[in-house]
């Protein structure tokens, strides 16, 4: 204690004073500081803030809590003249710790006065803003994060729709070429790279929406018995273009008895479509790969091996990760935006399964099993009838086409005439209105986005027509529906839902649904 310390008050008032100032003794520090800045008390809130017990502390200058610099700038000796002057003063601080550490807290300081208006001590009231500033930051941090989650997935709903919008006609425009019989080989070529890359625009665009539908709790799967055998051969299909041309030697492994599992074939094919693409994609051309499927008690089997690039043993743990990409240097630029591993294995997980990765390292390549529960054996189902190209598709429809998109529009409807059914393009809602009730269409392929009057408008305008009486109406977007767009659709009388760009199969499929009626 200060040998100049002499001022001190009888126990019986620094008692009086403590009571007055100590009724929330553990929430807040309290103090009082004589007007020489030594403090007088010291309560049970400021011994658990500081770390001080009342035995060791009071007697000492109060400005031992406050940092290096801003006793420097006399900051202790400041605090008191100007809560004097202006009767209080408030002020957000660092102090100091009996164990040196720092922490951020706020501060009011009142000067008592006695009976003759004489600063008698000054009342300090301390509470640690630390936790508070904690919990404060963690909540910006966490609005921020849902900010960007919003942003996000707004601008990959956008990003879809934009891409999707040159991929209809660039697809319609392949198909009509398809149609044309030539001997050239360059043409041929030329088609084949076409296919190959829009089919992987549209696998990336369609992976884009299905995160963030996974994000936002909103991808459904629709279950049924499946014999996985049969996806498995779609997806083994699918990539076999890309195979055929980075020149890998593939091979396919089915069993000769069905494997029975719960699962929406969809999605099956999607996870075995992503891993070999991910296979043929890391394997340096001419390369092998091989898909196979098997029983192991009472789970199915996926194995998608290559002797590819292979995986350094740090990045097996995360290999699963969104975006991650396992090498992202220029000199080996694979392309892709690493999602389709992180959907695959969250696709997998959906379905009861789960999805492994190894590798003895790099440049030994790399080997991916997916293990999904069987079901007991059931009877083979009726195999189902699937479009071939040149098959007929039923009899002549007049097909009345509304798109903005010229091209899109002529191409679409170049392919249907192709196909002997009489068509009509409408470029605006306004313009389909007009034509529709003398041209009686069978079947109306509507885009959403129109300008001016949208597609829900005219759809409803249509449905008014009685002309238009049995009429197949189909909807045509760049974005997924979700629940609250598919319950409009269904109030405005849509018959079909398409998202762009739409394959031809599926058009024939429906056409072939369609009764034609006379003009």
């Amino acid at each position: 204690m200060d040998a100049e310390y002499t001022n001190k008050p009888s126990a019986q008032e620094l008692e009086e004073r403590f009571e007055l100032l100590a009724a929330d003794a553990k929430e807040y520090a309290l103090f009082l500081v004589g007007p020489d800045g030594h403090l007088l008390c010291w309560n049970q809130g400021a011994e658990h803030l500081f770390g001080y017990q009342s035995s060791e502390i009071i007697g000492q200058h109060f400005s031992r809590f406050f940092i290096p610099e801003d006793i420097r700038n006399g900051q202790p000796e400041h605090e008191l003249k100007t809560a004097l002057a202006n009767g209080r003063v408030d002020s957000v601080r660092w102090q100091l710790r009996k164990d040196e550490t720092t922490f951020l807290c706020s501060a009011t300081v009142t000067p008592l006065l006695d009976e003759n208006k004489q600063v008698r001590s000054f009342a300090r009231v301390m509470h640690d803003l630390t936790d508070s500033r904690k919990q404060e930051a963690q909540t910006q941090r966490a609005d921020a994060l849902a900010e960007a989650n919003r942003s996000k997935e707004e601008f990959m709903a956008l990003l879809s729709h934009e891409l999707r919008n040159p991929l209809s006609p660039i697809l319609n425009a392949l198909n009509i070429l398809r149609q044309l019989r030539t001997a050239d080989p360059i043409i041929e070529q030329a088609g084949n790279i076409i296919e190959r890359q829009v089919g992987q625009m549209v696998r990336m665009v369609d992976d884009l929406l299905d995160v963030s539908r996974i994000t936002k709790g909103k991808l459904r799967l629709q279950k049924e018995k499946v014999d996985l055998r049969v996806p498995m051969n779609r997806a083994a299909e699918s990539v076999r273009p890309f195979i055929d041309a980075r020149k890998h030697e593939f091979s396919l492994l089915l069993p000769t008895e069905p494997l029975w599992v719960d699962a929406d074939p969809a999605r099956l094919e999607q996870v075995a479509v992503n891993l070999l693409n991910n296979a043929a994609k890391f394997t340096d051309p001419g390369g092998s790969l091989g898909l196979s499927v098997s029983r192991e008690g009472t789970e199915a089997v996926i194995r998608v091996r290559d002797n590819g690039l292979g995986i350094a043993p740090e990045m097996l743990p995360r290999i699963f990760g969104l975006f991650t990409q396992v090498d992202g240097s220029l000199s080996r630029s694979h392309g892709g935006l690493g999602i389709g591993l992180a959907l695959a294995s969250t696709l997998v997980e959906m379905h009861g399964g789960r999805v492994q990765a190894c590798s003895a390292g790099l440049g030994k390549g790399s080997e991916f099993t997916v293990k999904l529960p069987l079901l007991a054996d059931t009877p083979r189902e009726a195999p189902k009838i699937y479009f071939e190209r040149g098959t007929r598709t039923g009899p002549p429809l007049r097909v009345l086409v509304v798109e903005d998109n010229v091209d899109a529009a002529d191409s679409l409807s170049l392919l249907l005439r192709l196909y002997g059914h009489e068509v009509r393009v409408a470029r605006t809602g306004p313009m389909a209105l007009s034509m529709a009730p003398t041209f009686r269409p069978n079947v109306v392929l509507l885009d959403i986005g129109l300008p001016g009057m949208d597609g829900f408008h005219v759809a409803q305008r249509l449905r008014e027509v009685p002309e238009l009486k049995g009429v197949m109406l189909c909807a045509m977007s760049g974005y997924t529906p979700s629940d609250a767009d598919q319950q409009r659709h269904q109030e405005l009388g849509f018959d079909r839902y398409f998202v762009k760009p739409v394959r031809l199969e599926k058009l024939m499929d429906l056409f072939r649904t369609v009764v034609p009626t006379p003009a």
